[in-house]
């Protein structure tokens, strides 16, 4: 992905869309690209637009942010989505996240934050509001009497990968603390990938805490 981030704001407010893209247009690295109210029109937007990322609300006339998420996603996978909305609801935040979201904010977060995690995603790095992150851990790692059999899919290496990105760690942080390589955490992210059957790292991290990874690890410390 180039340097220059190319963005479709999808909310059905114009007063909210027209406030975002006149705080995007100060930044050099940033251009909103497109404009959509509905999640039909987002899609068709993405298929044509082909942009890096989308801004994507939640509630919206006929096909919601979930399902746009979804449906942009398979239009074009490269593309990120970045959910941007006032609700933070158990049942908005996990349907977003497992649609393949890579960050998911409030409306209220501040315009530099906003600019810094469009950045992020775009780098590959998943972004949660301190809320959301702290509601999707607590509704995922409850008690389970879920067997971990699925880990032996994964090579010790690809396992210790996968528990530091269920905690929220950048491939980065990930090399700095196995001493290894970004490349080489690439490559085991992609595997891991792989051998989950999920499309990002979002869901990867969703499905190791749904099957108590880190609550397996917890017992044994």
């Amino acid at each position: 992905m180039s340097s220059h981030i190319r963005i479709v704001l999808v909310d059905d407010h114009d007063m909210v869309r027209q406030g975002i893209r006149t705080y995007l247009l100060t930044e050099a690295d940033i251009e909103v690209v497109g404009e959509a109210n509905t999640g039909e029109a987002a899609v068709e937007l993405v298929e044509r637009l082909q942009p890096d990322l989308v801004l994507m609300d939640l509630l919206m006339p006929g096909m919601d942010g979930v399902a746009a998420t979804r449906a942009v996603l398979k239009a074009r996978p490269q593309t990120k989505v970045l959910v941007l909305t006032s609700f933070v609801q158990d049942d908005k935040v996990l349907p977003a996240l497992e649609a393949g979201a890579s960050g998911y904010l409030l409306k209220t977060v501040l315009g530099d934050e906003l600019v810094r995690s469009i950045r992020k995603v775009c780098a590959g790095d998943t972004v949660l509001e301190p809320v959301v992150a702290a509601k999707m851990l607590a509704a995922l790692q409850k008690p389970k009497e879920q067997e971990l059999g699925w880990l032996d899919a994964l090579t010790e290496r690809e396992q210790d990968v996968l528990r530091l990105l269920a905690q929220g760690l950048t491939n980065q942080a990930i090399g700095e603390q196995l001493f290894i390589g970004i490349k080489t955490v690439k490559t085991h992210v992609s595997n891991i990938l792989a051998k989950l059957g999920v499309e990002d790292r979002t869901q990867a991290a969703i499905y190791a805490l749904k099957n108590g990874l880190l609550e397996a690890d917890e017992k044994k410390e």
